[in-house]
């Protein structure tokens, strides 16, 4: 998506902007335990992402902060996370929409970077395993099935960059998940073609999230 990629130059920016100033703040990490649960705004991407087919979804999971020195912690998290993209249709025949659901297992492990005692920058990756898929239309012809499982790779990784706002105990923020392996498995026919039901499309996905610290 556009609007995501904009987001990570002015994280990276930001980042680089506010490293030198760490010292002068009061920075310090503590480990922390806690759930976490937010929304998603998820799309498939071949080549460049755009937002002309978000899906909205959501997520729910536990993090942990283990603190590395004074402002570094290492943040890893397990979470359940809907991805996929959502595809509009007007013609002479129906009108409606068809959302293509993505359910997934998902690892984070990101480093934590505190710029100020309240405000925090993350990048990472991320691993993911699906555990299930579905097509569902609504509109004029209305349909929901589960996918076959064997078009698609169970397994998903990508990137992560985000930003943090702690209020304690409480935290709000904003994370960009950018997906390197293809949602689709490649496959050969009968006739030893080659095909892959969904070409090179990715998993891009936009989140906003709240934690809640338990410890």
């Amino acid at each position: 998506m556009k609007i995501q990629s904009n987001f990570l130059c002015a994280l990276t920016l930001f980042l680089t902007a506010s490293f030198g100033m760490l010292h002068a703040q009061d920075t310090n990490v503590t480990t922390e335990f806690g759930v976490k649960g937010g929304f998603n705004m998820s799309n498939l991407y071949n080549g460049d992402a755009d937002d002309n087919n978000i899906l909205y979804g959501f997520n729910a999971g536990l993090y942990a902060t283990l603190p590395i020195s004074d402002f570094v912690a290492i943040q890893p998290e397990i979470l359940y996370t809907t991805k996929g993209a959502e595809l509009k249709y007007d013609n002479a025949f129906a009108t409606g929409e068809a959302k293509f659901k993505l359910n997934y297992i998902e690892v984070p492990l990101l480093v934590r970077v505190n710029i100020t005692k309240n405000f925090n920058v993350q990048a990472g990756g991320y691993a993911s395993y699906l555990v299930s898929s579905k097509v569902k239309g609504t509109g004029d012809v209305e349909f929901e099935e589960d996918v076959d499982t064997d078009d698609l790779n169970k397994f998903d990784a990508g990137i992560a960059a985000g930003i943090g706002v702690d209020f304690n105990p409480i935290s709000v923020g904003l994370r960009y998940n950018y997906g390197l392996t293809k949602v689709g498995k490649d496959r050969t026919d009968a006739l030893g073609n080659s095909f892959n039901t969904l070409g090179d499309a990715k998993n891009s996905n936009l989140t906003l999230y709240v934690s809640y610290k338990l410890n």
